[in-house]
């Protein structure tokens, strides 16, 4: 009985750190995600449409009607609707680890796995006082969504749909917009 039990434990553990391997191997191997969102930000819904470019990087398009935008260029984070313009220094937001694929494929490396419904894999990362959830399809192995608080402590989960990686990016994107 020993015998099949330490069978059974071998081959539990092979598959967590295959799984790892796989995630950590998609990072690598990912210069950029473009995707559709829905962010649920303590029981606010908004969708729209993201470009990630690795490093912190980012482009996201909202699509409820006051042309909200939020953007990244790698050192402030930007955003803007029709009548309001907030920009922060990225290092100062969960965004900035989160869009850090090297940050993410260290950690990931020491990190215990948590499986969620069979369908998602799950990382909790603990950093300057914030705590990261990172959610993986269990089939690709890619980032399908994370879950933090912002800063002003909402808890906001973000989920990525239609993932496309590697695509080609329209120059200038992650270019700041100006206040007006």
């Amino acid at each position: 009985m020993l015998k099949y039990f330490f069978i059974f434990f071998i081959f539990i553990s092979n598959t967590q750190a295959s799984n790892k391997d796989k995630i950590i191997e998609n990072l690598q191997n990912t210069e950029n995600l473009n995707f559709e969102f829905e962010q649920n930000i303590n029981g606010k819904i908004e969708n729209g449409s993201c470009t990630i470019q690795y490093p912190k990087k980012i482009y996201c398009q909202y699509l409820q009607n006051n042309n909200k935008i939020l953007v990244s260029n790698g050192k402030s984070l930007v955003i803007k609707t029709i009548t309001s313009f907030y920009r922060y220094p990225l290092q100062k937001t969960p965004l900035n680890l989160i869009l850090d694929k090297n940050y993410l494929i260290k950690k990931i490396y020491n990190l215990e796995e948590k499986k969620v419904n069979n369908t998602q894999i799950n990382f909790t990362i603990y950093e300057n006082d914030n705590k990261i959830d990172i959610f993986f399809d269990n089939k690709t192995f890619y980032l399908i969504g994370w879950q933090t608080k912002d800063v002003y402590q909402n808890i906001n989960f973000t989920y990525l749909s239609s993932i496309q990686v590697n695509q080609q990016i329209e120059e200038g994107l992650f270019e700041l917009p100006s206040q007006n």
